[in-house]
């Protein structure tokens, strides 16, 4: 599979700490390597519009689709409590 990324969560990267960004880059990795990686704890957050959620860490989240073969991320935010 291949990887897109959002206008939005390019801004959001840009004002990450270089520590969640790192978080960032592993876990679409991981999601690029093996959809069903235990440490994603991915789920289905919108069924009608196919929007999947993967955890970044215990406070972060990122927001993805799949169209085609690429995994387009397109959120980065904390997760809500």
């Amino acid at each position: 599979m291949n990887l897109g990324y959002s206008e939005r969560v390019g801004r959001t990267l840009d004002g990450l700490t270089p520590q969640l960004r790192r978080a960032v880059y592993k876990q679409v990795k991981l999601l690029e390597q093996n959809l069903r990686h235990p440490s994603l704890r991915m789920k289905k957050y919108d069924e009608s519009q196919n929007i999947w959620q993967a955890r970044l860490n215990k406070d972060w989240r990122f927001y993805f689709l799949t169209r085609d073969d690429v995994y387009y991320i397109i959120d980065i935010i904390p997760h809500p409590k």
